[in-house]
């Protein structure tokens, strides 16, 4: 039995360009550019099933340039990084973060954390990416440490396969 999750609050099928990027615009880290182009392709009329709507901006995202992609994987924070430290996390990532218990690391996880941030992104280019829902510090830690030594390739389409992870997660939260 196949049932349909739709959104229980609100209704894109029924909004405008600008209402559905304000609405969506950060379900792809700081990247609203996502939810233009998939509600240009659409189709707006099955938005409202949040499966339907996640494929459209999966798929923008997989369709999306390189740089593009890119972009969008640098837009998003490290994980126990400094920005989080500071409080300059978007209110989704400061919830994911703190879900995954990130916000209770001893000083020498956070040391742990930084480590391992400095040193991915000194070899790929960009910050280690994960759907940390589900998951704790722990598990977090132990993921950074087995895909640090991916292909970077690799690593990059795994980022991008753990950014739609994300999106989906945040689109059932609204």
């Amino acid at each position: 039995m196949n049932t349909k999750q739709c959104f229980t609050h609100i209704k894109p099928s029924t909004m405008s360009l600008d209402e559905f990027v304000e609405t969506f615009a950060d379900i792809y880290e700081h990247s609203p550019w996502v939810a233009e182009k998939a509600f240009l392709l659409g189709p707006l009329n099955q938005f409202d099933e949040i499966d339907v709507l996640h494929q459209a901006m999966s798929q923008c995202l997989l369709n999306a340039s390189y740089d593009e992609q890119l972009a969008l994987i640098n837009a998003h924070p490290d994980l126990a990084g400094r920005a989080a430290m500071r409080g300059e996390l978007t209110a989704s990532s400061t919830a994911e973060q703190s879900g995954a218990g990130i916000s209770e690391c001893t000083p020498e996880e956070f040391d742990r954390f930084t480590r391992l941030n400095d040193t991915y992104k000194t070899r790929f280019g960009f910050p280690f990416i994960k759907a940390v829902k589900g998951s704790n510090r722990y598990q977090i830690l132990d993921a950074f440490e087995q895909r640090i030594t991916n292909a970077p390739d690799v690593e990059f389409q795994t980022a991008l396969e753990e950014i739609n992870k994300i999106a989906r997660f945040r689109l059932e939260t609204l």
